[in-house]
């Protein structure tokens, strides 16, 4: 049933939503190509095992991790606000 002006399905569809950008983020974060040998941040040798398990890698495991958490911290839009606070 909709309320206001929210369609039937709207929630369900706002969710949906939320996953597909997620998915293609992750997909547009994968990394392609060959890797290196060596992290581009900071010069360390990137271990031949992490190289194998995943191709085009371009940072060792540190340097990663923090590029991961600074991705984490941006974000443009919160689709996971309260139903309450997205009517004020």
């Amino acid at each position: 049933m909709a309320s206001g002006w929210a369609g039937d399905g709207a929630v369900q569809d706002q969710i949906q939503d939320s996953i597909n950008d997620e998915v293609a983020r992750a997909r547009r974060n994968l990394p392609s190509g060959e890797s290196l040998s060596h992290c581009e941040e900071c010069g360390e040798s990137i271990p031949q095992a992490r190289r194998e398990a995943l191709p085009g890698v371009r940072l060792c495991v540190a340097c990663q991790q923090e590029a991961d958490r600074e991705q984490q911290a941006v974000s443009l839009y919160n689709r996971r606000g309260s139903k309450d606070s997205q009517l004020r």
